[in-house]
């Protein structure tokens, strides 16, 4: 029986051993092989593999004691991805309370008003902390894989968006999308009566175009208000910016008459109504003054080389501010 006292004894003294050692290296502080320190636990990953992970970042200390201390402290289901930044003075425990909250380094991207989805997605495949998963994709895929029906165009929210280093894009996608979808459909629900739009998609059309169209944020209204009332009378729009859309990458910066009389589906010199898509990511503004327009008898407007726009009720109240604001300016 003496012998079993001893083996109990040196279990014990072992379990003790055991129990300081690991109090120690969990309050220990990690060297680092810089500071601040970023690294990247990749989704999906068990504790033992994400130990390896943080090893080979640049922290002084053997994955396998990292794994024993997570399962010793029963969190070794509870490691979530992304992308973290630490600094001189961390100590095991301390990184993995971080791990298990899920305290990741955030980023942010901006999408601007008036910007094509081209010119978007161009910005996401640009992004160093983005992960680029829809790389290669058409537009047509992305949308699939967004469950959107339709052209990307005008689709999306231009917003600052923050989120976690390594996020896909086709995430920030999905929520530029579904803000979108909120302001649209809220504006919707409060718009004015009488307007003559068929549906909250035509009042986002229109609203991309008059995107385009202002320059000083004051004319915004009163630019909605011209072509909702040409839409009302039946007129053409007559909008360079749809023109120039349409031309795409035939576009050389130089709208010509040739190009105002070439038809196609967003020549609004030669088609009524509006063009078949948005031109444009509109911002909360453009889509209020298209829902809430300013109440007047303009049917046209020009820029006066300000940023402003003059505002016409007749044709040869136009043409006259065309002599004084457009011709002028090219003698």
């Amino acid at each position: 029986m003496r012998w079993m006292f001893r083996l109990f004894g040196l279990m014990f003294a072992a379990v003790l051993l055991f129990v300081g050692w690991m109090g120690y290296f969990a309050v220990s502080p990690i060297t680092l092989k810089s500071s601040p320190l970023d690294f990247t636990i990749k989704a999906g990953s068990p504790l033992r593999s994400a130990s390896r992970q943080i090893e080979e970042a640049g922290f002084s200390m053997p994955a396998w004691q990292f794994t024993l201390l997570g399962r010793a402290l029963g969190k070794a289901a509870e490691i979530k991805a992304g992308s973290y930044e630490v600094s001189l003075g961390i100590t095991p425990l301390q990184l993995l309370e971080k791990l298990t909250r899920g305290d990741v380094t955030q980023a942010e991207i901006v999408f601007l008003e008036g910007w094509t989805f081209r010119q978007l997605r161009s910005t996401l495949d640009a992004h160093p902390n983005i992960r680029h998963d829809t790389a290669g994709w058409t537009e047509r895929q992305i949308m699939d894989r967004l469950g959107i029906e339709g052209p990307a165009e005008g689709r999306f929210f231009p917003d600052t968006y923050l989120f976690a280093k390594g996020s896909g894009d086709i995430d920030i996608l999905r929520r530029s999308h579904r803000q979108l979808n909120q302001v649209l459909l809220a504006e919707w629900a409060g718009r004015e009566p009488g307007l003559p739009y068929a549906s909250a998609y035509e009042a986002l059309i229109l609203a991309s175009i008059v995107e385009k169209e202002t320059g000083q944020s004051r004319d915004r209204a009163q630019i909605a208000s011209v072509f909702i009332n040409r839409l009302k009378k039946g007129m053409l729009l007559q909008t360079d910016p749809s023109v120039i859309y349409g031309l795409g990458d035939t576009f050389d910066g130089n709208l010509r008459k040739r190009d105002l009389l070439a038809d196609g589906p967003y020549n609004t010199y030669t088609r009524p109504g509006l063009p078949p898509t948005p031109i444009a990511m509109p911002g909360l503004a453009s889509i209020h003054a298209v829902l809430h327009p300013a109440r007047t008898e303009m049917l046209y407007f020009v820029a006066r080389g300000d940023g402003s726009s003059q505002f016409s009720r007749t044709l040869d109240e136009h043409n006259r501010a065309v002599a004084k604001y457009q011709l002028r300016k090219g003698n």
